[in-house]
């Protein structure tokens, strides 16, 4: 897909097409950037990349069963890393792959970089590889490859003097590496038989936060640019309060959970200044609630009270979720499932509608992870069930009950 795509950049194409066992060929004359309308089979014209790793914390491994098949799938693709942010550890790749990724100019590309020790990364990753593609960095950033890293931390094993070297390293290859976020390790109830992993304490969280706040002041300094920065569910867990907006720049790591809180909260502030444009009845009572999972409760219920400031009439409450399904310590809002809500909302007092986690549903908006489906959740609890929308916008227009004016209608 990504071949086809640099090629076809030239204003002169020539295709050869197999018809009947006779070769044709055509020469198109076009613009730049024109599509010549190929469609394909797949997306990414064969199959995904599957993961060669073995990860000790691999969150995958500690999935319940009864899920989705889709869910038990582990992709290591360059290509999803370059398209839709995935995240790859570069073992599955060669040189003559990295050659073509500088060739064809692709970035930015994020890696999951754990530790730059090579023993440590290939104790950390169950592959003999993992320790020597660490040299893939390098030749990215020389090269001028924009590279978002992320270092998964496991208490005891990539912490501490470990995780020092590792933002040393990664460090020097700025301005190649432009962010890199530390999250800690996910741990579900179900880590039988998987390597042994305990969480960290709320003291040793607020210690991560420190070192790596003490290496992103260095690079601040020394280059202009913070580069390290440490995740939302850290500051949550050490009870500590989030940076402000200034701290995270572009949000580069959101998907990471990094900045998340501060950028919606944000955002929720900025539209309400547009509170007029939507179309709402300021006379109407809306009863509504919203499910969330144990991280993000505070949080959400700031963004309501924000509302409220401005909506008077609206009774809207907030129901923290417990993740009994995955266990362990998870507690973010878009791991829960159809069957937790179900068990622990019946009989509360939901209001006219439960709004739910957009995250909580697979892309097409259809399943929970239990397989479940908002329809049935929705029958279960005897109200209406939706999802209330990714943006600021959409979460008000969804907490008050108009369309969104930005958008073209419920979401």
């Amino acid at each position: 897909m990504l071949d086809y795509g640099f090629y076809l950049t030239e204003k002169r194409v020539s295709i050869s097409v197999l018809r009947d066992g006779e070769a044709l060929n055509f020469v198109i004359k076009k613009d730049t950037y024109d599509d010549i309308g190929l469609n394909f089979e797949t997306a990414l014209m064969d199959k995904k990349h599957r993961c060669e790793n073995g990860c000790i914390f691999c969150f995958i491994d500690q999935n319940p069963r009864g899920m989705r098949s889709t869910i038990y799938f582990k992709d290591d693709d360059s290509r999803l890393s370059f398209i839709h942010g995935n995240y790859i550890t570069l073992t599955n790749l060669s040189e003559h792959d990295i050659d073509r990724i500088l060739e064809m100019h692709i970035t930015p590309i994020n890696v999951s970089v754990h530790t730059t020790d090579p023993e440590l990364r290939v104790m950390m990753m169950k592959n003999k590889r993992a320790g020597e593609v660490l040299s893939y960095l390098k030749k990215l950033a020389d090269g001028g490859c924009e590279l978002h890293c992320q270092i998964v931390l496991c208490r005891g094993i990539n912490d501490g003097d470990a995780l020092r070297r590792t933002m040393t390293d990664l460090s020097y290859l700025y301005p190649g590496v432009t962010s890199v976020a530390v999250v800690p390790a996910g741990l579900t109830g179900h880590r039988d038989g998987l390597y042994p992993l305990a969480p960290f304490s709320p003291e040793e969280c607020a210690d991560i936060i420190r070192l790596v706040d003490d290496y992103g002041s260095m690079c601040l300094e020394k280059y202009g640019a913070r580069i390290f920065r440490a995740a939302d569910e850290l500051y949550i867990k050490a009870n500590l309060p989030l940076p402000g907006a200034d701290y995270y720049d572009d949000y580069d790591q959101l998907d990471n959970g990094v900045g998340l809180v501060t950028s919606f909260l944000d955002e929720i502030d900025e539209e309400l200044g547009f509170i007029d444009t939507y179309e709402f009845d300021p006379e109407k009572v809306r009863r509504v609630s919203i499910a969330t999972g144990e991280a993000a409760a505070a949080f959400i219920s700031a963004a309501v009270e924000k509302i409220r400031r401005v909506c008077y009439n609206l009774d809207c409450r907030v129901y923290t979720v417990k993740n009994n399904f995955f266990g362990g310590e998870v507690t973010v809002a878009g791991l829960l499932t159809g069957v937790d809500m179900a068990e622990q909302l019946k009989g509360q007092k939901l209001g006219d509608e439960l709004l739910i986690p957009p995250s909580t549903l697979r892309a097409e908006g259809d399943l929970f992870l239990c397989g479940h489906t908002p329809e049935w959740l929705s029958e279960e609890l005897g109200v209406p069930v939706r999802a209330a929308g990714g943006t600021a916008s959409e979460f008000i227009s969804a907490v008050i009950g108009c369309p969104d004016p930005a958008g073209d209608g419920l979401n």
